[in-house]
């Protein structure tokens, strides 16, 4: 099997807008969460979300290509040029070279939502032009990508909640290590208006901590309400590791584990069985073990249950290690459908930089995640190695080993 290593990153998110203002946000414990008055307006129980920018395409898309971009796809964009970019990769590359597109997104309700109002008033299909269409697919974000960067190997959505972004790494580490693609560019993309998360809204599972929105997403602390929506995109270019040596790249990390599993459970029950078993798949692919890993970026949500649950299994593996753990959800929020793709880059930023992102508003710690080594300040050290996990929806878990060569 062939080695998959990282050569470019990028990013588009609550704390930055590019790789250096997100490392600084990391690095200071910075948050991006705010109080939203439209979803308020909407009639949400909680404003709270990730405040995302809205990226101004103007000077660097014609009219037709931004047509059919969606508000995640707009994010997308920005985030895989960036990986584009810091991966030397330029569009005679492109247009010279087959490379593939895997992109998490598992929403796209801005559009569905636009084209029946627009139906309601004019009651004409002919009015609702070529440009919804493609924004209101569920693969939204790849078909834009392939069009707009000439992208002609494998092209599709993951769709897998909020396991999506990770399963697209995964997924595209695969194709890569079966000699199917030489490069596949991966990602997550997640869309922030409030029609995307009414929904997640009316089940309860947001913070209601509106007087301290900087505050209230607190994973592993006891006093944690429920989580904090979020959204953006992140993409990573994944390459053949002979093909990017070949044309003089540099190497930011190598994804060298990839596990999976199903709760086979209720659909929005969390398993610490199901978590503890796609871990253990990742840290076996990658050929290491819990004492090989130096930080552990978890998917604790802030959620009552679900960060016990993974509380349990990471105590099972790492319980008594010397792995750092961190949800960098404390500062984010919980970005869904991108969250797997944007905690790699995350934790290829980490790596590249020499520290450990803290969980911020870690207070009072969950009886649960006592056995572990969880970094409450910004914590300065190597970090070599990296196991981050994804859980979504429907019980889909995915976990993903990096490390640097």
């Amino acid at each position: 099997m062939r080695k998959v290593v990282v050569t470019g990153i990028g990013i588009w998110s609550c704390i930055g807008r590019n790789c250096e203002e997100v490392s600084a946000s990391l690095r200071s414990g910075r948050s991006g969460i705010g109080y939203d008055e439209a979803r308020r307006e909407y009639g949400f129980r909680s404003p709270l979300t990730g405040i995302v920018e809205t990226p101004d395409l103007k000077s660097l898309l014609n009219r037709r290509l931004r047509t059919g971009l969606s508000q995640e796809a707009m994010y997308a964009f920005m985030a895989s040029r960036e990986a584009f970019e810091q991966a030397g990769i330029d569009e005679q590359y492109l247009l010279d070279n087959e490379v593939g597109v895997l992109f998490g997104n598992d929403s796209t309700a801005l559009p569905t939502v636009e084209m029946h109002e627009l139906m309601l008033q004019k009651h004409d299909t002919a009015l609702l032009g070529s440009g919804l269409i493609f924004q209101s697919m569920n693969s939204t974000v790849n078909m834009n990508l392939s069009t707009i960067f000439h992208l002609r190997g494998i092209n599709f959505s993951v769709s897998a909640a909020c396991a999506s972004g990770s399963h697209s790494i995964g997924l595209g580490a695969m194709f890569i290590r079966q000699g199917l693609q030489d490069m596949v560019l991966v990602g997550g993309a997640q869309e922030v208006n409030p029609y995307a998360m009414a929904a997640f809204d009316a089940l309860g599972t947001f913070s209601a901590r509106v007087d301290e929105p900087v505050k209230a997403s607190r994973p592993f602390d006891t006093a944690r309400d429920g989580l904090v929506p979020s959204g953006g995109a992140a993409a990573l270019v994944l390459e053949d590791y002979d093909h990017a040596i070949a044309r003089g790249a540099t190497i930011l990390a190598e994804v060298c584990g990839y596990g999976f599993s199903s709760n086979g459970g209720g659909i929005s029950q969390p398993s610490s069985e199901g978590s503890l078993i796609a871990m253990q798949r990742a840290l076996a692919d990658a050929n290491m073990s819990a004492d090989d890993i130096d930080y552990v970026n978890a998917h604790a949500t802030s959620t009552k249950q679900g960060d016990e649950e993974e509380a349990i299994a990471l105590s099972r593996l790492f319980g008594g290690k010397h792995a750092w753990v961190s949800s960098t959800k404390s500062m984010t929020g919980h970005e869904c459908w991108m969250a797997g793709a944007s905690e790699a880059v995350y934790s290829i930023l980490m790596m590249q930089q020499g520290f450990v992102a803290p969980n911020i508003n870690l207070e009072h710690i969950d009886p649960a995640a006592a056995t572990l080594r969880i970094a409450t300040q910004t914590v300065d050290t190597p970090v070599r190695t990296v196991l981050s996990n994804s859980f979504g929806f429907g019980g889909t878990n995915s976990a993903i080993v990096l490390r640097t060569l």
